[in-house]
């Protein structure tokens, strides 16, 4: 019994290696030493697999033997008692039935207006449009879905 708890984790810490080396960003392989040190790390932490069915990792089943997790400040009282505040002079808080609108979506001229995303000029549309039609990027007329730079590459200029 004692090979098998011991091959299990064996395994277990190969593929929580492997599972991060494959999910990094593919910027290079790590070293021997990288990996060795993640392991380590990962030992002295605890982030394995449990030995058993829970998918749990070894300082869920037993936190007392690793060192706790860092645990990010929480608000303050001042801190959750203005954003109540801002939430309901706003609305923006859940109506008391079973619609899952806000408030102010249901008596909008209840609260102040939502304030207006800045739009682009109708200079900037226009440039747009015109860019689009020189480079062809605009639907086709018919139901293909293509563009009509794709229709016609000898129209329209390289990319």
């Amino acid at each position: 019994m004692r090979h098998f708890s011991i091959h299990a984790l064996a395994f277990g810490v190969l593929a929580v290696c492997a599972t991060q080396v494959w999910s990094q960003n593919m910027s290079g392989p790590k070293t021997r030493d990288q990996v060795r040190i993640e392991l380590m790390e990962a030992i002295r932490t605890g982030n394995l697999p449990a030995n058993d069915d829970s998918g749990r990792m070894l300082n869920e089943v037993n936190p007392s033997a690793y060192p706790p997790k860092m645990v990010e400040p929480c608000k303050t009282r001042e801190q959750v008692r203005a954003e109540l505040a801002e939430a309901r002079r706003t609305g923006n808080m859940p109506a008391n039935d079973e619609s899952g609108c806000l408030l102010n979506e249901v008596n909008p001229s209840a609260y102040p207006p939502k304030p207006a995303v800045a739009c682009k000029t109708r200079e900037q549309v226009r440039a747009e449009l015109e860019d689009a039609r020189r480079t062809g990027n605009i639907p086709a007329s018919d139901d293909s879905g293509c563009m009509l730079r794709d229709m016609y590459p000898d129209l329209y200029p390289k990319k």
